[in-house]
């Protein structure tokens, strides 16, 4: 069973840092997709924040860029967002990403899973 655990979040002042992660267990499948999203509150789309894709490295939203960095351990088993600079704007609950594939006989099986959700608050 695979499970995602994200802890990090909570409450900052406008300026400070926080460092959110997300443990992953379970996983079966050959992880080449990994990401942080948010959702804004009263909005209900998740937005992409940062992802780390296989041939394309690290990409960030715009407004995130220079301030918030993606990261993972060599075995893909915790996927880390320092959050630097934190402005009011980016209050949302962030959910981490994996994602991935399995070779099942001659098919391969696309898999998404994603964390609990946890509370960033950015106070001005």
């Amino acid at each position: 069973q695979v499970q995602l655990v994200e802890s990090g979040g909570g409450l900052v002042q406008a300026g400070g840092s926080l460092r959110l992660s997300c443990v992953a267990s379970g996983i079966f499948f050959t992880i080449d997709d990994l990401g942080w999203y948010r959702q804004e509150p009263g909005n209900k789309q998740r937005d992409v924040v940062a992802t780390i894709r296989d041939g394309d490295g690290a990409r960030y939203l715009d407004s995130v860029e220079g301030r918030f960095t993606i990261f993972t351990d060599n075995a893909k088993n915790t996927l880390s967002l320092q959050l630097n600079s934190l402005k009011p704007e980016d209050t949302a609950v962030y959910y981490c990403h994996f994602g991935g594939s399995l070779r099942v006989e001659r098919e391969m099986e696309r898999y998404e899973y994603w964390g609990q959700g946890i509370q960033v608050t950015v106070s001005s």
